[in-house]
């Protein structure tokens, strides 16, 4: 039901033209650029379950006169005085609105609050100067397994590796960098993203990017895998969970970083790789209850010219890895991460190193490896 407006109050033939013009296009603009997105499955399927409990009359209490139908007239209160302002003649836009709140710009009924909080961050171009804002403290769901973790608005598992432009360096083309480029990033996603690698397989598509020739390299990889001790255990370079004490909660891993390079010093292309990567797990025991392990790995590799050195062609040579390892349990070398839940209360070794944020990207890592606390997961 529309109202009257009032005498005080302005009628459509009282706004000035270059204000309605103004007004109309921008209302045609964000409802002609805002599309009905497709529901989720997971949106479907509540849907049509709840279709089917009100077929049987079986709806909880209170369905039809809880918070959400308050908050309904609640924003119905505030259409009403924008409706009395504009007049009659916007009638049209308040009807496609009230199907829609989220059309009108400005976030007046805040409807966007959510949503902004979780958008997406931009790529990460630079290092940080500074570590992410706290978030508010929730605990993580199988539902929600990044509820109050910065990882929140950080990119999906693969997309998250988001190559820098190609460039020649020097006498090294513009196709060799981006040749480096590309088998860097296969070489973070088979180490720490590839299903196989996260569930303690041999990680051979990753194994399949380094370069064989390079001394020592493979054959204590090799070793770790087969014989994991502290001094060489395969964590430092990959990704790895024990599928009989852990599994995956979602299949969603999340990841933020950036990819420099320049000239190398093997007539190549030498490429550094600075990524995080959060896994959000629960126990292989059958309980919902989920924590995360929060992996920064920092890579230094080199696709060096074949044609001047002895190495094999399309094949990585790696210079330095290094890796900081939040939530997983000290001192224990079995070649697995092993993630610690807040209901387990005891801690297997008491910290000796300092307090961290393992979501701090702006840190250097440091070159020891003191088992430290982390100040959030």
């Amino acid at each position: 039901m529309s109202e009257k407006p009032s005498d005080d109050q302005p009628s459509a033939s009282e706004i000035p033209d270059d204000v309605w013009e103004q007004f109309t296009r921008d209302s045609e603009r964000d409802i002609r650029g805002s599309a009905p997105k497709e529901p989720s499955a997971r949106a479907r399927m509540v849907t049509e379950r709840l279709r089917r409990q009100e077929e049987r009359g079986e709806l909880p209490p209170g369905w039809r006169t809880g918070p959400t139908w308050q908050e309904r007239n609640g924003r119905a209160g505030r259409r009403r005085k924008l409706w009395a302002v504009l007049g009659v003649p916007v009638a049209v836009a308040v009807a496609v609105v009230a199907l829609k709140p989220s059309l009108l710009p400005g976030d007046l009924f805040g409807t966007d609050g959510p949503r902004a909080a979780a958008s997406p961050l931009p790529v990460e171009t630079a290092a940080p100067t500074a570590p992410p804002a706290a978030s508010d403290p929730e605990t993580p769901t199988l539902d929600e397994p990044f509820a109050g973790s910065p990882a929140l608005r950080w990119a999906d598992g693969e997309a998250g590796i988001v190559l820098p432009e190609a460039k020649a360096v020097g006498p090294v083309s513009k196709d060799r960098v981006e040749q480096a480029l590309k088998l860097t990033k296969k070489l973070l996603v088979a180490a720490n993203l590839d299903p196989e690698t996260v569930r303690g397989e041999r990680p051979e598509a990753a194994l399949s990017v380094l370069d064989p020739k390079q001394p020592k390299l493979l054959d204590d990889l090799n070793t770790a895998l087969r014989s994991p001790s502290a001094e060489q255990d395969p964590v430092t370079m990959f990704s790895r969970f024990d599928p009989d004490e852990i599994r995956p909660a979602g299949d969603v891993i999340k990841t933020r970083g950036r990819m420099t390079f320049e000239k190398g010093s093997h007539a190549g292309v030498a490429v550094r790789a600075d990524y995080t990567f959060v896994y959000p797990v629960m126990r292989a025991d059958g309980s919902t209850e989920v924590t995360r392990t929060i992996v920064r790995r920092v890579l230094d590799v080199e696709l060096a010219d074949p044609a001047r050195y002895r190495v094999t062609p399309g094949r990585l040579t790696v210079r330095k890895y290094d890796e900081e390892i939040g939530n997983s349990t000290c001192d224990v070398h079995d070649g697995y991460l092993h993630p610690e839940f807040p209901s387990s209360g005891d801690k297997s070794t008491d910290p000796t190193g300092p307090t961290t944020d393992p979501y701090d990207r702006s840190r250097s890592l440091d070159d020891g490896h003191d088992c430290g606390t982390v100040t959030r997961t």
